[in-house]
This record gives structure tokens, sequence and C-alpha cells, in this order.
């Protein structure tokens, strides 16, 4: 089975349409998907953003807002504009990193409803424990062992990795030959070549 590398940020809207939808349209497409929570923060800073684009430009910014909107009511999703945006999402990412990676897309989702669902604040420990509770997911557990060491590290290791592999946004999705495909509507693009390389192996 070939595989794809999901990289999502808590603070990206698009992120939280994607984790809505990823897992179906992989098991269609006979794709195994790798969850990989990164903070885009870093990425910002390199390029002199101290924000988020959809802040610093504002019509870019009004586009994104009704764009997802439509976009969630067309999928039945619940959707209100946090506030602040964009969230402070590195305990989230941390938390999700500290769960066992079956768990992830479970605990993502949960945490992504908690903030564009509800208006939640993701940085809160009490937000934090109700949505891994909802996800089914040891919140003691999980919360005690995102502010270890091997946690921080791997956090780390995915935002370095998306680096190097050329991601600037969130959603991305990298496929095992390589291929970089960015935003929630070019997941079925990403899905199609990741089966598609199946056939292309030597």
């Amino acid at each position: 089975m070939s595989a794809i590398d999901f990289f999502y940020e808590f603070a990206s809207t698009y992120s939280y349409l994607t984790a809505e939808r990823i897992e179906a349209r992989a098991a269609d497409a006979g794709v195994e998907v790798r969850w990989r929570p990164f903070l885009l923060g870093p990425i910002f800073q390199a390029q002199g953003w101290d924000s988020s684009p959809f802040n610093i430009y504002p019509a870019k910014g009004a586009y994104m807002w009704r764009d997802v909107a439509r976009l969630a009511e067309a999928r039945g999703l619940g959707f209100v504009r946090p506030d602040p945006f964009p969230q402070t999402s590195l305990r989230a990412a941390r938390c999700v990193l500290a769960v066992d990676p079956a768990e992830r897309p479970a605990a993502s989702r949960a945490i992504f409803r908690a903030e564009f669902a509800d208006g939640a604040q993701i940085s809160d420990e009490v937000v934090l424990r109700r949505a891994l509770e909802a996800a089914g997911v040891d919140a003691d557990a999980t919360l005690a062992a995102a502010a270890t060491d091997p946690v921080k590290a791997a956090l780390r290791a995915n935002t370095d990795e998306a680096i190097a592999k050329g991601v600037f946004g969130a959603p991305s999705f990298v496929t095992e030959d390589g291929e970089l495909f960015w935003g929630d509507d070019r997941l079925e693009d990403a899905l199609a070549w990741a089966s598609e390389s199946v056939a292309r192996r030597p």
C-alpha cells in the first residue's frame, strides 16, 4: 500500500477541513495516511511574517473566511471564526504526538472541532482535556507526556522535516516519492499520485 504524509497545523482553517475527510478519501484510494502535526510559525518567520498571511493581507483573509464557511456548510461541518486567529497550537500539537499513532486521527479531529466548530481556545488545558476525552484518549497521561522532552523533540522533528520537504503552508501532503501537494483542494490529487505511484515503481 502506498502512503502520504499529512502535514497539518492546528491553527489552520483548511487543515480542519481536510482532517474531517482525509481518512475516507484515503481509504477509497487505497492509501495510508501518516498524520504529521507541525508548526507553521518557523516557516512564516523565515519569510519575515509575524502572523498568518491571512492577517497580513486583508483581502486574502476575507476571501479565506468566506471560502471556509462555504465549504464547511457544504460538508455539514460546524464553523466559527476563532478569536484570536491564529491560535497558539504548540500544546495541541504536542498532545497529538503524545498519543498512540492509531489515536491521532480522532484526537486531531476533536481538537480541530473544539477550535473551529466551537470557537474554544486550544491553548487552554481544560479545552484540550475535553477534546482528548471526547476522542477516547487518556487525557491525564497525554497532557503529562506532552510536556516531556521526547514529545517536544518529535514536534521539532516534524517541523524540520516539513521544511526540508518544501512545505510552506497547511495542509500539505507529501507522497513517498517526494511529490508535494498543498491545500485541501489538492487532497484528491495527492491521493491519486500516491496510488498511481505503485504502478510507476520498477
